[in-house]
């Protein structure tokens, strides 16, 4: 019962734990109260046309083809003559959701909001579409809905295709762009049949906004580099051509009509998006019509380096790039509506073609719409901080702030426009970085308080295992009791000082959570300060060259997994947390290994070449040669896929086939090598038989797919209920094979491995059979390592039998060696968590690697399977470890709470090094 109890307690702290993550690091920034800030100057135009190119990539549109010709030779005529362009640089992850929330909101969505909703608002802003009159949108279904239902009033029209018609095995997927082209031209010739239809198009601030998601589509079906990309690029062209001319043609050439034309994100040549790459952040924009400057030439070198100006051929167009929420005040400006209460873009002003007092009257009230969310979020923190402890930012205090707003108005006065607009924009800056500033103003304390749970749970732990497990248990002594009253009085007085505290500060409720969880932690710890002193007095029997060598191990261990990271990890957790897989790290395995072997997977090929030389260090080659020689060889096996290119980036569906191969064989040698050791009866030598029959299926399965879908003949349905079927079965299979520890394990890796076929596109296919194979040598060389040590009752691992119960005689003692064996266990879950990449085809979205099951776009779906793609391994580790745990005569809750002291010492290395990141940012 007391065990129980500390399972639940453990799992409530590490729950306490996980959530902090969202109030220390996300937490959304958006604040509300604030006033619409807009130009009292009338707008050079009456409506805007956005057109916003899902999935675009920015070379894709600029570069020229291989003959030196245009793909999209109308949109190259405006940014040569009638409009100005640049690149929209976009921020992680670089998704459709985030990505039209900056556009047209004009801020970066917290990346916690996703939890709450994909296609609809999680939490409430404003945005362009909400301020304008009226807003007219075509497209997909997953992007129109959330700007209609958080727009304020019944004046944001959408037009949506059906969810199915969203297909990667598509014929045809410029279809989707042909739609919307289509609807919007029937849509503007009813308009001259409707006279109430008309009268509304012929209002001021009005929008019309074209998703258009075929570009996409074909990108993530056939690759950026395909004829199917490059030419549903040149189909847009030629729409937006068209429907420009009857846009001007409906509003008899008013010149009142503005147009951007832009992208969300951009994509991979393999395919994918979410992530950094410049080929996802770097999107192309084009701005022209009304109040927009014409194709400015320029003789001198601009300020790029990048190269890409040569290589577009674009050296003499001016080039202006922006930060992709700069466009929404940029439409704000254009069409004379507020600027998005949240938004933090800077206004452009290089696009605009106007008067100097426009641009500063348009800056003014850029810089007062940001100062607005400022004043909010200091009077916030204001309000929940005690007067003598609030640090306001120095750089905007309320006098400077009116200091500023009253500068820049007199110079607007005087007419000054250009010291106008410089210190609108010194000031947009500062309000900018004093938003950054409150919004992490209590991320250090938050920090601490963490830390210092953090640190009394694992230091309890430890305490448990040296108590329960170690031989260090003693009777409690008279002193022990009046030291326990003393501490509990010490406990009670801290609590409420600091419950006192945090009302008076009126924190949130979690807030008293993260700040007394570390009272009674640390109580418990101090309470057991009994068995440390028992291990300081102990210390003279203990092996201390054998201690100090795990020490060693760990603590090498440790600083390998979370090196080389002190500066990336947070800002680069959006996209993985962005897609879910990341919530799920934190409560496994903390927050550290994953994250770094995400992005130094290379340092798995370290560990693993380290890993391999444990034979040759502990003694155990001279007494089992062909087990280290095996265990030396499949380490390095296995080291050779953390050094390969990412999932995805080289597809070859060859090497799933070999895949099923190499495991038919692995099975089939076992089999042969095993039938004198141990018998099998009929009925599991068959199930044995057809699922290796199932293997051979499912490896073929896979090519099967690629074939038909290179024909653009679709998914076969005998494929999709194949995999369907496997998928279900691999989770009981298993359990009707034989109780026998071999037969038991070949059952779980053949039907594992069939799901794993079915989800894999190359190389990655080889992994699971490389690391099964080097399992089954962990397990045998086990019980060598038992053997040197000494260990009598060692069972042959052939007569193991999961269905007989456990003889807790033979349940033994925690040793050194155990710390190693669980040190082991860490490492594999990570590798095979990371060893091949496959994290990144979650956070970069690439739908390939479920092909065989769906190809009708389904983000929950899709991202369930590939997260299943990436258990798979880790399954095949725990059922070694839970082996290793048996046939090592130690209880598994000895070696769980190794593995949890392992992992809590990842994730404090991990949370120490961000706070003293804080520390030093602070400092700055």
């Amino acid at each position: 019962m007391r065990m129980i109890m500390f399972f639940l307690v453990g799992l409530l702290v590490h729950v306490i734990f996980f959530i902090s993550i969202f109030d220390i690091y996300f937490t959304s920034p958006l604040v509300h109260g604030m006033a619409p800030q807009v130009s009292p100057l009338p707008p050079p135009a009456s409506r805007l046309l956005l057109v916003v190119a899902d999935g675009l990539r920015a070379d894709s549109l600029y570069k020229p083809d291989a003959n030196g010709s245009t793909r999209a030779p109308y949109l190259r005529s405006v940014m040569e003559e009638t409009g100005s362009w640049g690149v929209s640089h976009t921020r992680v992850p670089t998704e459709s959701r985030p990505g039209h929330v900056a556009l047209i909101a004009g801020f970066y969505e917290d990346v916690s909001a996703v939890a709450k909703g994909w296609k609809e608002n999680p939490v409430e802003f404003d945005s362009v579409f909400n301020e304008s009159r009226h807003t007219w949108c075509w497209g997909s279904p997953d992007i129109l809905p959330m700007f209609a239902k958080g727009a304020s009033g019944d004046h944001v029209y959408t037009y949506t295709y059906p969810a199915e018609r969203e297909d990667f095995a598509s014929t045809d997927a410029s279809r989707l762009d042909t739609w919307v082209f289509d609807e919007v031209k029937s849509f503007l010739q009813s308009a001259r049949e409707n006279s109430s239809l008309m009268s509304s198009l012929q209002k001021d601030q009005n929008v019309f906004f074209l998703h258009l998601l075929g570009i996409d589509t074909n990108g993530h079906a056939h690759r950026p580099m395909s004829q199917e990309y490059l030419e549903n690029i040149r189909l847009v062209d030629s729409g937006v051509k068209e429907l420009v001319s009857m846009v001007e043609d409906i509003f008899d050439n008013d010149g009142r009509t503005a147009y951007v034309f832009t992208s969300d994100h951009g994509m991979t040549n393999w395919g994918s998006h979410g992530a950094g790459h410049p080929s996802e952040t770097l999107t192309p924009l084009l701005v022209w019509g009304a109040g927009v400057h014409t194709a400015q030439r320029v003789t001198e070198p601009q300020k790029y380096s990048d190269g890409y100006l040569q290589e577009w051929q674009l050296e003499g167009l001016r080039r202006v790039d922006v930060n992709q929420a700069d466009i929404a005040p940029l439409m704000s400006s254009l069409i004379g509506v507020p600027i998005p209460l949240n938004s933090v873009g800077v206004l452009p002003l290089q696009y605009l073609n106007n008067s100097d007092q426009f641009k500063a009257e348009s800056m003014y009230s850029n810089a007062i719409q940001i100062l607005e969310q400022f004043k909010v979020k200091m009077a916030q923190k204001k309000e929940t901080t005690l007067s003598f402890l609030f640090t306001p930012y120095q750089l905007l205090t309320e006098s400077r702030q009116a200091e500023f707003i009253n500068k820049a108005r007199v110079l607007i006065q005087l007419e000054e426009y250009e010291d106008a607009i410089s210190l609108c924009r010194s000031l947009m800056d500062h309000a900018l970085e004093g938003l950054s500033y409150y919004h992490t103003y209590d991320r250090f304390f938050l920090g601490c308080s963490v830390v210092l749970g953090f640190t009394g749970w694992t230091s309890y732990v430890v305490l448990v295992i040296l108590k329960t497990h170690a031989s260090l248990r003693r009777p409690p002594t008279p002193t022990d009791q009046v030291s326990g009253k003393t501490l509990w009085w010490i406990g009670v007085g801290a609590t409420l000082l600091i419950g006192m505290f945090l009302i008076i500060q009126r924190s949130p409720v979690t807030y008293y959570i993260y700040c007394l969880l570390p009272v009674p932690v640390w109580y418990s710890v101090l309470k057991e300060f009994g068995t440390l002193t028992d291990l300081v007095r102990s210390y003279s029997l203990l092996p201390l060259g054998k201690c100090f060598g795990y020490f060693a191990l760990v603590t090498f261990g440790i600083e390998l997994l979370v090196s080389s990271h002190h500066t990336v990890i947070i800002s680069l957790m959006a996209p993985i947390q962005y897609n879910l897989h990341f919530y799920l790290e934190k409560v496994e395995l903390c927050l550290s290994p994953q994250v770094v072997s995400f992005f130094h997977r290379a340092m798995l090929t370290v560990g693993l070449a380290v890993l391999s030389l444990w034979p040759l260090l502990s003694g155990l080659y001279s007494k089992a040669k062909f087990r280290s020689v095996s265990w030396v060889l499949c380490c390095l096996f296995l080291a050779t896929f953390p050094m390969m290119p990412v999932v995805g980036r080289e597809p070859n569906i060859h090497m799933v086939t070999c895949a099923g191969v190499l495991s038919l064989l692995i099975s089939t040698f076992y089999l042969w090598s095993a039938r004198k050791r141990t018998t099998l009866h009929l009925t599991d030598r068959y199930l044995l038989i057809f699922q290796m029959l199932h293997v051979a299926v499912c490896a073929y399965v896979p090519t099967s797919t690629h074939s038909s879908l290179q024909l653009k003949q679709g998914l076969p349905l005998l494929n999709q209920i194949i995999s369907w079927t496997t998928l279900g079965s691999s989770l009981f299979v298993p359990l009707l094979s034989s109780t026998r520890l071999f037969h038991r394990l070949l059952s779980i890796f053949l039907s594992l491995t069939a799901t794993y076929l079915l989800l894999s596109t190359g190389s990655e296919a080889l992994f699971p059979p490389v690391l099964s194979w080097l399992m089954f040598v962990w397990i045998n060389i086990e019980q060598e390592a038992m053997l040197s040590q000494g260990i009598s009752g060692r069972q042959e691992l052939s007569t193991f039998d999961f269905s007989e119960n456990i003889d807790i005689t033979k349940i033994r003692q925690l040793k050194l060696d155990d710390i190693r064996r669980s040190y082991f266990f860490v490492f594999f879950i990570i590798t095979a968590f990371f060893g091949t990449g496959n994290i990144a085809s979650i956070n970069s979205f690439d739908p390939a690697s479920v092909y065989c099951f769906l190809t009708v776009f389904n983000p929950f779906i899709m991202g369930g399977l590939m997260m299943w793609k990436v258990i798979i391994p880790f399954i095949i580790v725990m059922c070694t470890f839970e082996t290793i745990q048996v046939s090592t005569q130690l209880s598994s809750r000895s070696l769980f709470l190794i593995v949890l002291v392992i992992s809590d010492l990842m994730a404090l290395v991990r949370n120490e090094t961000a706070i003293s990141n804080m520390v030093a940012s602070g400092k700055k």
